[in-house]
């Protein structure tokens, strides 16, 4: 599948801003055997004074620019051509038990075991707790594979959990997700991070889009689309496999991979502080959008029910309406965890999108 993504985010402010500092993942990253990057643009408005391309600690690709003229908005316009490749559905059968690899990355301290061996420790928004455990072990019973078990959690946070963009912000710490039983996109994939941790194993975050269909009989609405996360579990044998909780897949095609790192903080699509500014507002506008005809759609993301996970066929969870984008705070308006003395950013940024794809059942 090919897409034509386009990111556009703005903020208005009420008084001038002398100087703003930013950071951007904006730019879909290569991954190997799945994902190409055919092109990648940002267009920044007003012109920033200083723009550096860099490749961080992960891997991704992001832009840190600085802005030293007066302005009483920001644009930040991100577009992207993206190839996803399809890739065989993994058999949860042929995965090691998830005592191996919990015991595999205490104790084995290869390079490519100590790379996997990081995304089980703790990390700024995911913290294990006797509560993440407790919720996660009866997803993972003695001798269960890790990836049954991992498909096992994503199935359970996606029929136990509201998708309410309301109930949380960004600095929601888990215990009131898992107390609640509310949250976005963004809360899943930290809750079933934090609940892979507690028991040993390693997850990280996976921030991108996910292709998103209109209802039967209406028209696709340009701009309606937003950001995405989910799950990464690591599986000897496989690598990393990625799984949606929010709506119960196994990654497919429709998924586009922005960055990856520990959880939200380490993969923000923009970050930064500002001097001055007043209070302040953000318009965000996303479209992802397929090139290919609906012909080549055999890669879609496969439901996890039936064949795949053992379980009955459920039905599709609605999508729910997005929320208006509330104020910023008045000096640091699109400041996320990492910036100097930031505030969390408005949920309209965050990635909120309970998107309706189409489910394979089996």
């Amino acid at each position: 599948m090919k897409y034509s993504i386009s990111h556009s985010t703005e903020y208005k402010y009420g008084d001038a801003v002398s100087v703003s500092h930013h950071s951007a993942h904006l730019t879909p990253r290569e991954v190997p055997e799945r994902q190409r990057t055919l092109s990648a643009s940002l267009k920044i408005s007003p012109e920033p004074a200083v723009r550096l391309q860099r490749v961080d600690y992960y891997g991704n690709a992001f832009t840190v620019f600085i802005v030293q003229e007066p302005h009483d908005s920001l644009v930040v316009e991100s577009r992207s051509t993206v190839e996803v490749l399809s890739k065989p559905v993994p058999d949860p059968a042929k995965t090691p038990a998830w005592e191996e690899v919990r015991d595999l990355c205490a104790v084995e301290v290869s390079e490519e075991m100590l790379a996997v061996s990081e995304f089980v420790y703790d990390s700024t928004f995911i913290k294990t707790s006797p509560e993440l455990l407790e919720f996660a072990t009866p997803s993972f019973p003695p001798g269960r594979t890790i990836l049954a078990g991992a498909i096992d959690l994503t199935r359970r946070i996606n029929k136990g959990f509201i998708f309410d963009p309301a109930a949380t912000t960004v600095s929601t710490p888990l215990r009131t997700v898992l107390m609640s039983r509310r949250g976005v996109c963004q809360d899943f994939a930290h809750l079933q991070i934090g609940c892979l941790r507690a028991l040993g194993l390693p997850a990280r975050y996976v921030s991108g889009y996910i292709e998103t269909m209109p209802p039967a009989g209406t028209t696709r609405l340009r701009g309606a689309d937003a950001s995405h996360a989910w799950v990464a579990v690591w599986c000897p044998g496989l690598g990393w496999v990625d799984l949606d909780p929010t709506n119960n897949q196994l990654c497919g095609t429709q998924h586009v991979t922005v960055a990856w790192g520990r959880d939200f903080g380490d993969v923000s699509p923009l970050r930064g502080v500002t001097y001055g500014g007043g209070n302040s507002f953000l318009y965000v506008s996303v479209d992802v959008e397929a090139e290919t005809s609906d012909r080549e759609r055999s890669g879609a993301g496969t439901r996890l029910e039936g064949a795949i996970a053992g379980l009955p066929a459920e039905p599709a969870r609605p999508a729910a309406a997005a929320p208006a984008p509330p104020p910023a705070s008045a000096a640091k308006a699109d400041a996320s965890p990492g910036a100097p003395s930031p505030e969390p950013p408005p949920a309209a940024e965050r990635t909120d999108v309970d998107a309706p794809a189409p489910r394979l059942e089996a």
